[in-house]
């Protein structure tokens, strides 16, 4: 071997792209001024893809092997370098490794609420965001449309440009789909594949990217709509108000004479919410009243306050205080006041209220 072969095969070159990144999508391999040898070997991995550009001209790409780069594999280039009958000396292009692989942790979300008429609550204002995929499948498109000249291309530098994409494409899908708010959450995944196949018809020939998978994860409506939605949640859950009114009074009751500790405030409370009990269930459409929608003028009856532990309790009217005599809450000594008194008077003196508790009862004989 001559002294020339020697010093040749000493400038043998290994052209190749250990990627340890996971969002680099091109890699310009370095050289000084470009020069690569004669017989220079180049190796592609899995997942990779190798394009040489000559002179601001894209030439040959390799697939994922392992070769020695010589005239016969370099057709393009030797064509535009004008190589008639081979190379034996360096020659300068430049070589771009580009990922192939699909890049899956990406996001994408609405900036701003995207306005949208749904045909239960009219105009209304949606959030949406969810994740994606990229992946490079046309590397002369990549390399002509977004990387240029520079020496290495990351996914970050193309996201933004795909999330404005998907938004416009968002809105656009939902307006056609024309679907009631209430109902998107169970469509999620056929609006998702709806949205990626669109976004993928807007950069498929462009950019030479493709958009393997894309998902909405949520589709949330403004914050006082979801109130308003969970308020009439919460009423067709009550269902029956009046039947909920006196199951709430009834269970005040019962927690008030639970509590004995609770002193004049825990019986007023007890005896306010029992005149109310006796008040509700002498409403028409209740036990022993009449229909629904039948119901009689009431009669004018009096307002009657009563006085327990030196606090005015009331209006009630005479029926309701005849319930609270019955239940033990008020007895004949108990202070009222109603308009057109001077004062507060007992019970036992009020002529007007004498039904309330009946005769007197008489004392029982002396003993014998």
């Amino acid at each position: 071997m001559g002294l020339f072969d020697k010093l040749r095969n000493e400038l043998i070159d290994i052209i190749e792209w250990l990627d340890d990144s996971r969002h680099t999508l091109v890699w310009r391999f370095p050289r000084y001024q470009n020069e690569i040898k004669n017989g220079a070997q180049l190796i592609v991995r899995p997942g990779q893809v190798a394009v040489f550009v000559h002179r601001g001209q894209i030439a040959d790409v390799f697939e994922p092997g392992h070769y020695e780069l010589k005239t016969d594999n370099l057709p393009i280039l030797s064509t535009i370098a004008g190589w008639k009958y081979g190379f034996n000396s360096p020659f300068r292009a430049e070589v771009y490794f580009v990922s192939t692989k699909q890049i899956t942790d990406l996001k994408w979300g609405t900036p701003n609420p995207i306005m949208m008429r749904d045909p239960e609550f009219g105009p209304i204002r949606i959030r949406a965001f969810g994740t994606y995929g990229v992946k490079a499948v046309d590397p002369k498109a990549l390399l002509k449309e977004l990387v240029g000249t520079d020496s290495e291309f990351d996914a970050d530098e193309v996201t933004e440009l795909l999330r404005s994409i998907i938004i416009s494409t968002l809105a656009d899908v939902l307006g056609s789909a024309n679907v009631a708010a209430l109902d998107l959450a169970s469509k999620y995944q056929q609006f998702g594949e709806t949205l990626r196949k669109a976004v993928q018809d807007r950069i498929d020939d462009e950019y030479g990217l493709e958009i393997p998978q894309l998902f909405i994860v949520n589709i949330s409506l403004p914050e006082a709509v979801e109130k308003a939605l969970d308020t009439r949640t919460s009423m067709g859950v009550i269902g029956d108000m009046n039947k909920f009114q006196q199951y709430q009074m009834g269970q005040a009751m019962t927690m008030a004479a639970e509590n004995p500790s609770g002193g004049g405030a825990a019986e007023g409370m007890g005896m306010g919410l029992g005149f109310a009990m006796a008040g509700r269930m002498m409403q028409p459409g209740m036990a022993g009243g009449s229909a629904p929608g039948m119901a009689p003028p009431l009669p004018a009856q009096s307002a009657w306050h009563v006085a327990v532990n030196g606090q005015s309790m009331g209006p009630y009217t005479t029926e309701q205080l005849a319930s609270g005599a019955a239940s033990g809450q008020i007895n004949r000594q108990t202070l009222v006041w109603t308009a057109g008194m001077a004062g507060w008077q007992a019970v036992s003196q009020i002529p007007q209220l004498a039904a309330v508790f009946g005769p007197p009862v008489p004392p029982p004989p002396p003993a014998p």
